[in-house]
């Protein structure tokens, strides 16, 4: 199997020590933010010396951003992933299955069937992935679960599919780190999830020394589909029930400027929004290069952002992997609290908030030393996200 791939220098510096498939999406959705969720995860783990493969077989249909719809052609979305593959040190390492006409992209269909007999193990990101029976003859199937608490309420609800999806896996992962706890209502229902953070590498963060006024964030305004009930509890998948909340906050610090880099879904929240002070910037071309998204984070003076209320009100210990890449350039974080400060020290770099005057007090400490909070920032994405520690705590606990 090995013989016909050739392995491209670069980026591991170490003897290789097992073979790792990663599943996820992006090629499916060729977003940048996305794109990057991937890139830490490849990079971390050949740093860790593992030879690593990239494969998208899910058969969903891909997303095609500059017609903002799902397409029934893929080159725009195999050249995004190629291109994105070859930047990373896996340009021969990559598979993309285009389920409408069955073919495979990069490695053959044979190749991706045996990598799953041969591997060591395979790690379903963000659940990319319902694993069929070729799947399942890797011995080690790993979900990380980075969209926590509505998997786990279906689960507990006894959902056919969702137990299916989730049982087909042998080791789980969330972002979750709360989950479990006494102070969070979500079941588990036996299943042993364990918590992980999301993995960043500084080395690809270049590190920025002056000081922007301007807060930011990447987003989308209002997520759909994945509204649930438990116990009485509506729980909301989406950011813009916390936004509507704290909208008016640019208007208590006019000296700072606010911006969003989403589309509103219409020219009301639109107008709401723009009155408010925010200002909105175009997000297709920041998503549609890793560059751009890079740079963009670069230029800000922080991130200032809302949570998706599943997220928080169920203190599920949710960080995000937009607000990771934030620290990891040096800029200061100001986000809701989920209950990942039982978990990450906070008041230096990165602030939780839940409610106005929180916010607002945070936004005023990074005034006071930017210098000193930008560096704490990119201390605690080293220490607490770094590739190297996350991703070998997640092995070892795997038998990796």
């Amino acid at each position: 199997m090995w013989a016909d791939i050739q392995y491209p220098e670069g980026i591991p510096a170490v003897r290789q020590s097992g073979n790792i498939v990663l599943l996820h999406f992006v090629g499916q959705m060729p977003l940048a933010g996305i794109a990057w969720q991937a890139i830490h995860y490849l990079v971390g783990l050949q740093r860790l010396g593992h030879r690593v493969w990239y494969v998208e077989d899910s058969g969903t249909n891909p997303f095609d951003p500059r017609a903002n719809s799902v397409a029934m052609e893929c080159e725009y979305n195999v050249r995004y992933l190629q291109q994105v593959m070859e930047r990373y040190g896996l340009g021969q390492r990559w598979a993309y299955w285009d389920a409408i006409h069955d073919i495979y992209y990069g490695l053959s269909r044979r190749q991706v069937h045996a990598l799953y007999t041969e591997a060591d193990a395979l790690i379903n990101l963000c659940g990319a992935a319902q694993l069929r029976d070729e799947h399942l003859a890797c011995p080690r199937r790993i979900m990380v679960d980075t969209d926590p608490v509505y998997e786990q309420i279906k689960y507990a609800k006894a959902d056919r599919a969702s137990r299916a999806y989730v049982n087909a896996h042998t080791h789980y992962f969330t972002y979750g780190e709360n989950l479990g706890a006494a102070d969070c209502p979500v079941p588990l229902c036996g299943v042993p999830w364990r918590p992980t953070r999301p993995p960043v590498d500084p080395g690809l963060w270049p590190l920025a020394h002056d000081a922007p006024n301007c807060f930011t964030t990447i987003g989308t305004w209002e997520n759909k589909g994945k509204n649930i009930e438990l116990d009485g509890s509506h729980y909301i998948w989406s950011k813009h029930v916390n936004f509507l909340r704290y909208l008016d906050l640019p208007r208590r610090r006019p000296a700072a400027r606010f911006q969003m880099a989403m589309l509103p879904p219409d020219e009301e929240a639109r107008s709401a929004i723009t009155a408010a002070g925010w200002e909105l910037v175009d997000p297709h071309p920041i998503s549609a290069d890793v560059s751009q998204y890079r740079d963009f984070i670069a230029r800000s003076r922080g991130e200032f952002t809302v949570t998706k209320d599943i997220y928080v009100r169920s203190n599920s210990g949710w960080f995000s992997d937009r607000s990771v890449c934030y620290l990891a350039a040096g800029r200061p974080v100001v986000t809701m609290r989920t209950g990942f400060d039982k978990f990450l020290p906070v008041g230096r770099g990165l602030f939780s908030y839940s409610t106005e005057e929180e916010a607002l007090a945070g936004i005023d400490a990074i005034a006071t030393d930017y210098r000193r909070h930008g560096a704490a920032a990119r201390e605690l994405a080293r220490e607490f996200f770094g590739c190297d520690r996350v991703l070998s705590a997640l092995l070892a606990q795997c038998g990796l």
